[in-house]
């Protein structure tokens, strides 16, 4: 515990730290606005939510009038991926996150520096009660190269409230805020606090400590003043209207206001770390290596809880790559320093659900598919990391016997990109088995995947041009697949090197990708050209048409027109999504929710919550449901603009993970059976999707599974199909009566005869061991055997050459087959002719696949290779005898 000389008041848990910060900004006027998802859907540029200022990305780039001057809002953010990619630091000291809570109070056009300061004061010292005496604050010192003065204005307003030897000017890096390359940015005042002992802080003043990475004297609040624009040139414009954005993380003010050592000491993370100390038997404070480790656990399983919570299931994509490669690092963690071999980590979803229930219910009321994501997670990975152990201790075996003492950079990358080793645990194991790690090449091998994965997602944008005059877009797609439009704005970008150029209309028809649906596409006419329009997306609430060619006259007037038959395609299978997902609630239980889906022209996917594969006469039954509610007809009612509240209370269907303004859409097909808030496109009655079939459902992940289905068109066509095929093996088989017997009776001959195939393999296989130990010569005290032979299959070549192995010592052994009308060769050296010479059976079948055309490898002792050019095999045999002879020499 620190020595602060805290009132009593101070001393207060993290919830009423959150609900004082937003009670006094409510005081002050502002709204107070509901947490968005932590999976970023509305940004293309971001995976998930990093900053409390995401949702209001919008009103900062004048895409959106802000319903509210003022805004305040505790916003739960994630930092492990893009330019925050410190995932691997995390748990290493005591105060950095994955997952943190973001205060922040913002001004869109209203309030500016002077308010700014004072609120943040009078909250710090007079409601929190922070002694004056242990802030510093930091201000912009200006940048020569930006042609930037200091910033002189909020360090005279600073001087209303802080003796001027607390205040500090601060560089570009610390005090200049940009929300990416182009964009919103300006200076920023960054409070800290010195959290050291009295005695301490009489020996060194505090300010020489501020930005210095002491873990005593940290930064809690930051007060960003935006008054400038970044164009993609680099230059800077002033704003017309200057704005405040501010961010203070939850956990670190916990940690002041509590007088603790380490953000993980607060009350955020205490009932964690006390189930993860009593799961394990560790106790926390006494070792480093089982620290770090307790600590990983309880950030990850804080983050990845959220992260699902959200809808972000772990995949091996994009943010559900990050989520997972979050939640394997607990395991390797859990498993190698607290013993835990079998599923832990979803045991701890319960705590989390308990601390969290009252300000984000959604993990109590997703606890049990929570549970059951990571506990299969969980599972699955322990067992990768098993694999990875006995691949490593294979390695490690192999290098020992032929005496080479490195694990080589690709291999050790290979173990931590695919097995989720990290490179000290690898050198860990190793060092026990008297090697040494290749850290360079590691290091080479990581920077080359970071490369190539900034380049598989750079986006090179321009900046914005303008068309003067031009009026607020508008969607009108729900309505008409035409409109006249004229251009508002338009860029150049440069995506995976392609030039591709981005238009807004004034109107649209065209539907933008969003809510699983794909964008439409179709082109832009006029009187001189046309233009096809080959997607439409959404970025910062302005609908964004994609073409390869800009529009000659940029006043002149279109007609925007929708891919018809295409739209309608996609129209019948979004609303076969919401018919499915009414039917699997009424067949399967209240517990299934939607977890994503994926909406185009072809076909149709849905993914849901559920515990098990669904039998065969469920998915029929749900089939049935879907087809009756098509034959019925049932007419579309589409309500808009209805308050979310009133949709809520009539039953509608809400996605966890989206987040849904004051007014909402609400899509119903049949009252009684699917009520749901939805954005896209829709059919005008359910008849329109004319038949609906079910191709594929399988687990996407633990608890979570996925329906691919067919309608319309595409559902005929696939029936016609699987007809056409059904007729084909009735006229191959004769036309017999019992279609299904005549098949099994096929099998079981087939059986039949593979088990006399294989008797047959099986004694050709003893006939060539039987002829090869005649064959077999000792040359200088090595038995040495390089020759052509006839087997079934490459197993036998295996087996043929181990058969000599266990009779003859020391061995040379190169067998060549022709098997399947390909060129194979197999290597078999013995042990002690290993240690004695500096023969490897992996390097001679490399020499020797050569002329075969082929390729191969193996471990020292055994290697196998395989070729496309038949006529080599003489020449490899011939090779094989030359590499022995120089052998010999060098032994003799």
């Amino acid at each position: 515990m620190f020595n602060f000389k805290f009132a009593p008041t101070t001393k207060m848990r993290s919830e009423t730290i959150r609900n004082k910060f937003i009670e006094f900004f409510e005081q002050k006027g502002h709204q107070h606005i509901p947490a968005a998802p932590i999976v970023n859907k509305a940004d293309p540029a971001l995976l998930f939510t990093n900053a409390g200022m995401n949702q209001f990305k919008d009103f900062f780039l004048d895409h959106q009038q802000a319903p509210h001057q003022r805004a305040t809002s505790a916003q739960p953010c994630l930092r492990v991926s893009g330019k925050h990619n410190d995932l691997e630091e995390v748990g290493t000291d005591t105060y950095r996150h994955t997952l943190f809570e973001m205060l922040g109070n913002w001004s869109f056009g209203d309030y500016f520096k002077q308010e700014a300061i004072h609120w943040a004061w009078e909250l710090l010292t007079v409601v929190y009660q922070l002694p004056k005496e242990r802030l510093y604050v930091t201000v912009f010192g200006g940048d020569a190269q930006e042609n930037l003065e200091p910033d002189q204005e909020t360090y005279t307003i600073w001087k209303q409230y802080i003796a001027e030897d607390r205040i500090l000017y601060g560089t570009k890096k610390d005090n200049f805020w940009e929300m990416g390359d182009t964009g919103p940015c300006g200076p920023s005042s960054e409070i800290h606090v010195d959290m050291r002992p009295e005695a301490v802080c009489t020996q060194k003043d505090g300010k020489e400590l501020v930005n210095t990475g002491h873990r005593q004297v940290i930064e809690i609040w930051n007060l960003v003043f935006i008054q400038y624009n970044r164009l993609a040139s680099s230059q800077l414009e002033e704003l017309p209207t200057k704005h405040v954005d501010t961010g203070m993380g939850l956990e670190r003010l916990a940690m002041a206001l509590q007088g603790k050592a380490s953000t993980y000491d607060t009350d955020l993370f205490a009932p964690l770390i006390q189930a993860i100390t009593h799961a394990s038997g560790k106790m926390y404070g006494q070792d480093a290596a089982i620290d770090t480790a307790i600590r990983v656990v309880a950030d990850h399983v804080r983050a990845v809880a959220f992260a699902i919570a959200d809808g972000q299931i772990p995949t091996n994509t994009r943010a559900g790559y990050v989520i997972r490669r979050i939640l394997r690092r607990a395991i390797r963690y859990s498993h190698t320093y607290l013993g835990f071999e079998q599923p832990f980590m979803y045991q701890l979803v319960d705590v989390l659900a308990q601390q969290s229930a009252v300000t984000y219910p959604t993990i109590q009321q997703q606890q049990a598919y929570i549970e059951q994501v990571i506990y299969g997670e969980e599972a699955a990975f322990l067992k990768t990391l098993a694999t990875g152990l006995h691949k490593l201790e294979h390695i490690s075996r192999a290098l020992q016997e032929s005496g080479n003492k490195f694990i080589d950079g690709e291999t050790a990358f290979e173990l931590y990109d695919t097995c989720g080793f990290p490179l000290d645990l690898t050198r860990l194991i190793a060092q026990e088995k008297g090697l040494q790690i290749d850290d360079q090449g590691f290091a080479q091998a990581l920077q080359v995947q970071r490369v190539r994965s900034q380049q598989a997602a750079t986006i090179v944008q321009g900046d914005w041009h303008i068309i003067p005059h031009a009026a607020k877009p508008t969607f009108v797609g729900y309505d008409q697949l035409e409109a006249d439009a004229k251009l508002v704005r338009y860029r150049t970008i440069k995506e995976k090197g392609q030039q591709v150029y981005q238009l807004v209309l004034d109107q649209t028809p065209f539907y933008p990708a969003g809510g699983g649906q794909v964008g439409d596409t179709g082109k832009l006419i006029a009187a001189e050209e046309e233009i096809a329009i080959l997607d439409t997306k959404k970025e910062h609430e302005l609908i964004i048409h994609y073409t390869k060619q800009l529009p000659k006259n940029l006043k002149t007037h279109w007609r925007a027109v929708v891919d018809a038959e295409r739209r309608r395609l996609i129209s019948n299978n979004h609303s076969a999504t919401h018919l499915l997902h009414a039917a699997l609630r009424q067949v399967l239980g209240a517990h299934v929710e939607q977890k994503g889906s994926s909406v185009n022209e072809h076909v149709l996917r849905f993914d849901f919550s559920h515990y098990a594969k669904i039998s065969p006469e469920d998915l029929k039954q749900i089939e049935h449901i879907v087809n009756q509610k098509i034959r019925a007809n049932i007419l579309l009612q589409e309500q808009r603009h209805v308050p979310l509240e009133a949709a809520k209370a009539m039953g509608a269907t809400a996605l966890f993970g989206e987040q849904y303004g004051e007014h909402v859409r609400v899509i119903t097909f049949d009252p009684a059976f699917s009520i749901e808030l939805c954005g896209g496109t829709h059919v005008p009655a359910t008849g329109q999707l004319g038949f609906f079939k079910i191709i594929t459902e399988a687990a996407i992940a633990a608890g979570t599974r996925r329906i691919e289905a067919l309608t319309a068109d595409a559902a005929e066509r696939f029936i016609d199909g699987q007809l056409a095929v059904l007729d084909n093996l009735r006229e191959t088989l004769k036309q017999p009566k019992d279609l299904v017997k005549a098949i099994q009776q096929l099998l079981e001959e087939r059986t039949t005869l593979r088990k006399a195939l294989a008797a047959y393999q099986a004694e050709q296989t003893r006939s060539v061991k039987a002829a090869l130990h005649q064959r077999i010569q000792a040359i200088h005290g090595t038995y040495v055997l390089i020759e052509k032979v006839s087997v079934p299959h490459i197993e036998a070549l295996k087996q043929v050459a181990f058969e000599l192995k266990g009779t003859y010592k020391p061995l040379f052994v190169v067998l060549a087959a022709t098997i399947d009308q390909r060129p194979y060769i197999a290597v078999l050296l013995s042990e002690d002719l290993l240690s004695s010479t500096d023969l490897n059976a992996h390097e001679v079948v490399k020499e020797l696949a050569k002329p075969i055309r082929g390729g191969g490898g193996g471990q020292p002792c055994f290697a196998t290779a395989g070729g496309k050019y038949l006529g080599g095999l003489e020449q490899a045999l011939t090779m094989a005898q030359n590499i022995f002879q120089q052998h010999i020499k060098k032994i003799s």
